[in-house]
């Protein structure tokens, strides 16, 4: 099944995933695989990261009208928050289009993001007395995994992010 629309002037493309290689329709799916797919191009215009961030919230909200599942508050807020800085970041320093791919499965929401620039970022230290440049210290802050890759032709930069806390051990009382 594939849905495509326009959000703002970018048109989005919805997959479900492919039979057998991105879950068997029971939502039990590895790491990797998705029960559901979106992706999209951005020129880097003006108003383009507002977009992909509307682009992310329409892609979560079509998945939860989909499949059954729910996404938390928090999880969007922070699936929007890493779409935000890898596309500043993507649109800042990389000539050309940016792509972006989303993924969901029942536990985890990827967040793709490539450019053109084959330089390989890294997040720095943290030093509160910086101004600028903490996107990518935030976005590995925030998610379970990042995965920053050399492509023919720039990067692709892949942020996990958990759509729920793992259980604590600890008792309201204990903070």
């Amino acid at each position: 099944m594939t849905r495509r629309g326009v959000l703002g002037t970018r048109e989005w493309s919805m997959r479900a995933a492919p039979e057998g290689s991105h879950g068997g329709g029971d939502g039990c799916t590895g790491p990797g695989e998705h029960l559901i797919r979106a992706g999209y191009t951005l020129g880097g215009d003006d108003g383009c990261i507002a977009n992909a961030r509307r682009q992310a919230l329409a892609f979560l909200g079509q998945a939860e009208a989909a499949y059954p599942l729910s996404v938390p508050a928090r999880a969007r807020n922070l699936t929007q928050l890493v779409v935000s800085e890898l596309v500043t970041n993507a649109c800042k320093y990389a000539p050309g289009p940016v792509m972006v791919e989303l993924g969901i499965n029942i536990h985890t929401v990827d967040v793709v993001v490539w450019d053109s620039d084959p330089f390989m970022p890294a997040a720095r230290t943290t030093d509160p007395d910086r101004i600028g440049q903490h996107g990518l210290e935030i976005v590995q802050a925030v998610s379970q995994t990042l995965l920053i890759e050399q492509q023919p032709v720039g990067k692709r930069i892949t942020a996990r992010i958990t759509l729920f806390d793992p259980p604590t051990t600890e008792k309201p009382g204990d903070l």
